[in-house]
């Protein structure tokens, strides 16, 4: 059985309601158990015994957030040159582009030589009042069905051992 390790932090909602899309599409593939946690709960444990990732954070401030930025923070060291070669994907809840979050989280996942399997989905709110930000967000189904054939995909790949 292989693991798949999904670690994600919401403000709003958006974010939850994409792990959580990715997280019910992939635990409906045998050979897999998902564990989704959120970036406050998880730790270096929950990364060294996971076989894949798919990290899920929204944008603040052109950047990931401070609470993922906080779990990679706590786990980096710990599980540094344990986990080379793993698969691993991406979302970003954005209001804006999402680059600037995609590049740390990708900067993050080179230095552990996790292997990206995926290119990273980027949902966009175009939030850009404080209103608008602050705002409980609902996502798309057309942006959770991409969500969910992303966790779908990363779990078959698991259990068929592609990566």
């Amino acid at each position: 059985m292989k693991t798949l390790l999904i670690v994600y932090h919401t403000m709003t909602g958006g974010t939850a309601q994409m792990a959580e899309a990715a997280a019910r599409a992939a635990r409906g593939q045998e050979g897999v158990a998902v564990r989704l946690l959120r970036a406050t709960e998880a730790g270096a444990a929950d990364v060294l015994a996971a076989d894949g990732y798919l990290f899920a954070t929204p944008e603040n401030l052109a950047a990931m957030s401070g609470l993922m930025k906080d779990f990679f923070d706590r786990c980096y060291y710990p599980v540094l040159d344990r986990v080379n070669g793993r698969p691993y994907a991406a979302m970003i809840c954005a209001g804006s582009d999402g680059q600037n979050a995609q590049r740390q989280l990708e900067r993050i996942a080179t230095g552990w030589r996790l292997n990206r399997v995926a290119p990273t989905l980027i949902v966009c709110t175009r939030a850009q009042t404080p209103e608008a930000i602050l705002a409980t967000k609902q996502i798309g189904q057309d942006d959770l069905d991409h969500c969910a054939e992303l966790g779908a995909g990363l779990a078959a790949g698991l259990a068929l051992g592609v990566f």
